[in-house]
C-alpha cells in the first residue's frame, strides 16, 4: 500500500495510468470494507459462500478480488519506478501499520482480548523487506521466477501447518492462513507471504516494460493481460491444478457461473492470480491510452493510498458506530468498544440480525469517497508541491537504467 510509485514524465514524475489504476482498486477497496461494517451478511456468514449468498452480494465481493493482487504488483512496479529516480539506491521503506493504527480504527480498541488481524498492510509490508533482497537479481531470472512461485506454490499445499508442531506458526506465515498464538496473543494471518512476495517480485521485474515506446509497452500489457484472462478460464474449466476449490454445476446457471468465478484467495491460488491480475494488465494497459489530468479523482486518490487506507478505516467505523446507535439504540453499544462480527466481534455482544441490506453498503461506499475527498486532495496537492521534477522517461531509459527485458 505504501505509495512509492515514480515519475509519471519529466515535469510530475508520475506514471499517470498507475496512480489512476491504483485509485479505481481504491475506490473498489472501500466498497468490500463498506460491506464489512455495514452488510447484515458480512456478520454472519461469507459473501462467496454459495449455499447462503445472492448473486449481488456475491458479486460484490468478487469485483473487490482485485485490489489485493494489484496492489501488490503495482507495490512491485513502483519500487523499481523508483529506483529510475537520479540519486535512489537499492534500498526499500516499509511500514506495518496493522498492529497500530489500523487495529484502533477497525476494532475502536487494542485489547488483546480480540485477535490482530494480520492482512493487506501485514503483507506488503514484509513482502516489501523480502524485496529489498531481491532487488539484485536480474529482471527478466526474477520474473521467471516470480512466474513459476505463482504457478507452482500449489505443491506446497500438501504441508499442512498442523503436523509441523512448534514450527505451524511460521508455516502459517509462510503459506497456509490460520490462527498463530504468540505469547497469548491470537493473530490471525489472512495473507501468507509466500504467494504474494511472487505477484510483488513479478511487479517489480516488469518495471522495464515501462522503458519501452508507448505503443510497444502496451501492446505488451494488452498481450500479456489477454493471455492470462483467457488461460484463467481453460485453467478453471479444466477444474483441475490451479485451485483448491474445484467449480461444480448449481442449481441455476447464473450460480453455475458464480461457482466457476469462486476461486480461493487464502492464500491465492493460480486462478485467483490469473483471474485478477490479467483484468488488471488490460486496465493498465487501457489507461495508457487516455490523457490523465493530475486532478482526475482516480489519479489523486492513487497518489494518497496509505492516506486513504487509514482515513477510510476510520470513517468507516464512525458511520457504522452513529447508524448502529441510531437504530439499535443502547443495545448496539458495543460497536464503540469492540470490532463488529464480521471483524471478529462476539455476535452476542450486538443485537439478533445486527446489519443492514446491500444497498446500505452502497450509501456508505458513496458517503465515504464524498468525505475523504477533500482530504485527499489536499494530501495529493501537497505531496505535489513537495516533489521535484524527475528524470525518467516511460519512452526511454535514462542513463544508468537497468535494460528492457
Amino acid at each position: 500500500m505504501p505509495d512509492i510509485s515514480g515519475p509519471a514524465d519529466t515535469s510530475r514524475r508520475r506514471l499517470a495510468a498507475v496512480d489512476a489504476l491504483r485509485g479505481l482498486v481504491i475506490v473498489l477497496m472501500a466498497l468490500d470494507h463498506a460491506r464489512d461494517f455495514f452488510h447484515a451478511g458480512a456478520m454472519t456468514g461469507s459473501p462467496t459462500d454459495l449455499t447462503q449468498t445472492t448473486a449481488a452480494v456475491f458479486l460484490t465481493r468478487w469485483v473487490t478480488h482485485l485490489c489485493a493482487p494489484t496492489f501488490a504488483g503495482l507495490a512491485g512496479l513502483g519500487a523499481w519506478l523508483r529506483l529510475q529516480r537520479p540519486g535512489e539506491s537499492r534500498a526499500s521503506v516499509a511500514r506495518v501499520l496493522e498492529l497500530t493504527v489500523i487495529r484502533l480504527a477497525m476494532n475502536a480498541t487494542w485489547s488483546p482480548a480480540h485477535p490482530l488481524l494480520l492482512l493487506v498492510l501485514w503483507m506488503l509490508g514484509l513482502s516489501m523487506i523480502v524485496l529489498a533482497a531481491l532487488l539484485w537479481v536480474p529482471t527478466r531470472l526474477l520474473l521467471a521466477a516470480s512466474v513459476a512461485v505463482i504457478a507452482a506454490h500449489h505443491g506446497l499445499d500438501r504441508v499442512a501447518a498442523a503436523d509441523l508442531g512448534p514450527w505451524a506458526g511460521l508455516w502459517r506465515v509462510l503459506h497456509e492462513p490460520g490462527v498463530v498464538t504468540v505469547r497469548g496473543v491470537v493473530a490471525v494471518v489472512g495473507y501468507p507471504l509466500i504467494p504474494w512476495v511472487a505477484v510483488m517480485s513479478a511487479g517489480f521485474a516488469i518495471g522495464p516494460w515501462f522503458t519501452l515506446p508507448a505503443d510497444a509497452r502496451r501492446r505488451r500489457l494488452f498481450g500479456v493481460g489477454l493471455a492470462l484472462c483467457v488461460g484463467f478460464v481453460v485453467l478453471r474449466w479444466a477444474n483441475g491444478y490451479g485451485d483448491p476449490a474445484p467449480w461444480a454445476p448449481q442449481a441455476s446457471g447464473v450460480f453455475t457461473g458464480l461457482s466457476f468465478l469462486n476461486t480461493t484467495k487464502y492464500p491465492p491460488s493460480l486462478a485467483f492470480l490469473m483471474m485478477t491480475l490479467g483484468p488488471a494488465l488490460l486496465l493498465l494497459g487501457w489507461m495508457e491510452r487516455r490523457g490523465w489530468q493530475p486532478g482526475h479523482p482516480l489519479v489523486v486518490l492513487g497518489r494518497v493510498p496509505l492516506f486513504f487506507y487509514v482515513s477510510h478505516f476510520v470513517v468507516l467505523h464512525a458511520m457504522a458506530a452513529g447508524l448502529a446507535l441510531a437504530v439499535y439504540g443502547g443495545a448496539a453499544s458495543a460497536v464503540l468498544r469492540m470490532p463488529v462480527p464480521s471483524m471478529g466481534g462476539p455476535a452476542a455482544a450486538f443485537p439478533p440480525g445486527f446489519g443492514y441490506p446491500l444497498w446500505v453498503t452502497y450509501v456508505a461506499w458513496v458517503v465515504v469517497l464524498i468525505l475523504l475527498w477533500p482530504a485527499c486532495q489536499w494530501v495529493a496537492g501537497a505531496r505535489a508541491r513537495r516533489g521535484g521534477a524527475g528524470a525518467f522517461r516511460p519512452g526511454g531509459a535514462r542513463r544508468g537504467a537497468p535494460a528492457s527485458p
